[in-house]
């Protein structure tokens, strides 16, 4: 146990040194990588938020009749049940949409603005929810046709936007994480060959005296993992505030603009994930420069 602190012990002690006289270009890859794991970051934060927003409007997708004036949803609702593609129906009569919306318009005495129309204008409803989005468009079809339906409507386009922007979102996270992740490296690597060449003459006298090559690269090996490790910081902690300060200004929006703002909010796995996600994709980009690096020095 002894022997293995004391090489761990070494191998932090030689890892610092190297971090420090590294100097300005351990920024220089620090930075390159904060920049990466940040919009690596942010991109796959914003492709949870709008494929959980596109599972938002797809599991509250209803396709609303509205029915004739005179019609009544009783005598409509048990043709909409038979429909295979449904699974659930739930009645607003015109009653009910009044009173609701007298409230809303905060008008206390409902009956008196019902009497200065004249009757109720509004007519009754069916919310009816289809078995999945696929059907929504041949089952809005098939309640157009009932006998005493008005209207039908539903929010099929705009799933299908979400849906677009979401894969196009996917492409672009990839495209600018693949060359980012390159020029990562490329960075890590120029950074850790400096620093080997920096301390040449020490590595000349470590293998005279029978040290392995492993023994003597490896604290360069760890000097990449820890400009990952911090770019992987730097960045979650840039998200954060940027996450934050949207929060903040969309607390005092309203209702609709709330509800996308809970479609936004990531759940507890994913606010654990994406730190551990972003520290090991750092670390890995670390990890891979420092290896090149080491590798061509280890060579010559």
């Amino acid at each position: 146990m002894l022997k293995i602190l004391t090489k761990l012990d070494y191998l932090l002690k030689e890892t610092l040194i190297g971090l420090q006289r590294g100097g300005w270009m351990n920024w220089a890859a620090i930075s390159t990588v904060t920049v990466l794991l940040f919009l690596f970051g942010l991109s796959l934060q914003t492709s949870w938020q709008v494929e959980k927003l596109l599972y938002q409007f797809g599991s509250q997708l209803e396709v609303s009749v509205y029915l004739d004036p005179g019609a009544r949803a009783e005598s409509i609702e048990p043709l909409v049940a038979r429909m295979p593609e449904v699974v659930g129906i739930k009645i607003i009569t015109k009653e009910q949409a009044w009173n609701k919306l007298v409230k809303e318009l905060g008008i206390s005495d409902i009956e008196g603005a019902t009497q200065q129309l004249g009757e109720n204008p509004l007519v009754d409803e069916l919310k009816v929810k289809a078995r999945n989005s696929e059907v929504v468009p041949t089952l809005a079809t098939q309640l157009a046709k009932l006998h005493g339906v008005d209207a039908v409507q539903y929010v099929d386009e705009a799933v299908k936007r979400i849906a677009q922007l979401h894969r196009g979102l996917n492409w672009v996270t990839l495209t600018i994480s693949m060359i980012l992740t390159l020029t990562a490296i490329a960075v890590t690597t120029t950074t850790i060959g400096l620093i080997v060449m920096a301390r040449r003459r020490e590595i000349e006298i470590m293998q005279l005296v029978g040290a392995t090559s492993t023994w003597i690269y490896l604290p360069f090996i760890l000097q990449g993992i820890a400009f990952g490790l911090v770019g992987g910081a730097l960045a979650w902690s840039l998200i954060g505030l940027i996450q934050q300060f949207f929060d903040n200004f969309l607390t005092n929006q309203p209702e609709f603009i709330k509800f996308i703002t809970n479609g936004l909010q990531l759940t507890p796995l994913q606010t654990l994930l994406l730190p551990l996600i972003l520290l090991n994709f750092g670390a890995t980009v670390g990890l891979i420069g420092s290896l090149f690096a080491v590798r061509r020095f280890a060579k010559s």
